[in-house]
């Protein structure tokens, strides 16, 4: 009886010490919720892409006709108008031309007057009988074929005026002249191909970006897009456009296929050059003063599950209810992967849960690590002990 007596002692004490045990390890472990406010914040999502900035109208001045340049009157930079003169190549031989066309028009001029009374003159003759058929035949087609030969002597005249008009260059437009590829004295051949003499841009106050944007972000770029960009030039000037065109034809360099996207750019400082490399920023994605959450927010449950979905636009969320959690469906927008847009169900300042977290007298432990193996290997300079 002795012996039994204490065996029960024994085991009432073990049992004891275990109780007081799980009552200090309950008082020790406590599960508390990480949380984040509901701000007011901007969100946005970009493409980037590097373009050349270039003028809107760039027109090319060449001439028809060959020669020497005789003269010229604009350089570099200089402003023009419409219509003013540019340049002129030496007339000599193109007014020889001239004089030679017109020759030839009064020499066909006066064949034509002759032949045309020979005509009229057979033309009586022969219906009073006076002369046979084929003398009228041949007046008739002397007459005619001198008609031909001054309207060809005509065309001839015209071509050999609009050769020599050709000798003065004018500018098409007013703008600015940008390149200039003659010099007075240079021997200009307009046999093959129009040469080029100057490039004239007509307006530098309004450029245009043209960026390569990579085929993998092509399908989220569209008309009307805000865009920022900035150039080596001015490094600290971040330039303001808009996009006004995509362009379907593919450019493909090293097996890279990228699109021409066409930024409209103000240029009232006339900062902008032509030719300046741009690193341009295209907002897909870009509101302000909206409600944000954590994404973290919208994968949160409890038991570690996905949150409920009933739709796209519609999530199921955790809050704090006090010193309580409660689910709470929300209407989400748009997202940059980091916040999401919250459209419907919570207000500035809510606190949504994102995580819970496992403290205990010894370490606090998050959900996500509170299931680690402590036989996986550890992150360099990760000073936590497994469990």
């Amino acid at each position: 009886m002795k012996t039994k007596t204490i065996v029960w002692a024994v085991i009432a004490l073990l049992l004891i010490i275990a109780g007081f045990t799980l009552l200090r390890k309950s008082d020790d472990i406590k599960q508390m919720p990480v949380t984040a406010k509901v701000t007011v914040g901007d969100i946005s999502t970009t493409v980037t892409a590097t373009g050349t900035v270039e003028p809107i109208k760039t027109i090319t001045v060449g001439t028809q006709v060959s020669g020497i340049i005789s003269k010229v009157y604009v350089d570099y930079n200089s402003v023009v108008k419409k219509g003013q003169v540019l340049a002129e190549l030496d007339k000599t031989v193109l007014n020889s031309q001239l004089a030679s066309a017109t020759t030839d028009l009064n020499n066909a001029k006066t064949q034509m007057d002759y032949q045309k009374s020979t005509y009229n003159r057979d033309k009586v003759l022969y219906a009073k009988k006076a002369i046979s058929a084929t003398d009228m035949e041949t007046a008739t087609y002397n007459y005619e074929t001198a008609k031909l030969n001054y309207q060809k002597a005509s065309y001839a005249k015209k071509v050999a005026e609009t050769n020599l008009g050709y000798a003065t260059i004018y500018s098409p437009i007013d703008g600015v002249i940008l390149s200039k590829d003659v010099d007075a004295g240079q021997t200009v051949a307009a046999s093959f191909s129009t040469p080029t003499l100057f490039s004239i841009t007509n307006n530098l106050h309004q450029m245009q970006v043209l960026a390569n944007v990579d085929e993998a972000d092509i399908g989220q770029v569209k008309d009307g897009q805000t865009v920022t960009f900035t150039v080596d030039a001015y490094p600290n000037d971040t330039f303001q456009g808009v996009v006004t065109q995509v362009r379907l034809e593919p450019t493909t360099t090293s097996n890279v296929v990228t699109y021409t996207v066409v930024i409209n750019a103000p240029n009232p400082q006339l900062k902008l050059l032509p030719g300046l490399t741009a690193n341009v920023t295209i907002y897909i994605i870009q509101k302000n003063h909206i409600l944000l959450i954590p994404n973290k927010a919208l994968n949160f449950h409890p038991t570690g599950k996905p949150a409920g979905i009933s739709n796209d636009s519609m999530k199921t969320i955790w809050v704090m209810n006090g010193q309580a959690m409660k689910p709470v469906q929300i209407k989400v927008g748009v997202t940059d992967d980091i916040h999401t847009e919250v459209l419907q169900g919570l207000h500035a300042g809510d606190e949504v849960v994102t995580d819970i977290k496992t403290l205990s007298s010894k370490k606090t432990v998050s959900s996500d690590d509170a299931g680690a193996s402590p036989f996986m290997p550890k992150r360099p300079n990760d000073k936590r002990k497994p469990n």
